[in-house]
């Protein structure tokens, strides 16, 4: 098995009414379960707040952001474990964020020894 960065693009969490959300919420909630039950999901993650800052160049320059479009937004991770990029890319498809306009980049997570 080969691990995978699942990063979740878009603010679907920001998007419809507080019930509408809370029912998005019970969808991932099903989704992260059902991974977890067959194997898939190494470590849940964490969603991420929508502010930071970037450190940038050989001069270390430090600037608000991220600012990037709302649905370019990286809101959250997850780490996955797949037989390899396919299966990881299928395994995306039932995630919730999708059917909000959101996106899954998957990328598979490289193996280093120190």
């Amino acid at each position: 098995m080969s691990e995978f960065t699942y990063l979740y693009r878009g603010r679907a969490d920001q998007t419809g009414s507080p019930e509408e959300r809370q029912q998005h919420l019970v969808k991932w909630r099903a989704w992260f379960q059902e991974l977890g039950a067959n194997g898939h999901l190494k470590e849940l993650g964490h969603p991420l707040e929508n502010g930071g800052v970037v450190v940038k160049g050989s001069q270390k320059i430090v600037t608000d952001g991220p600012f990037a479009e709302a649905k370019d937004v990286v809101g959250g991770f997850s780490i996955i474990e797949a037989r390899d990029l396919a299966q990881a890319v299928e395994l995306s498809k039932g995630c919730p964020i999708l059917e909000l306009g959101g996106a899954v980049e998957v990328r598979p997570i490289q193996t280093m020894s120190m």
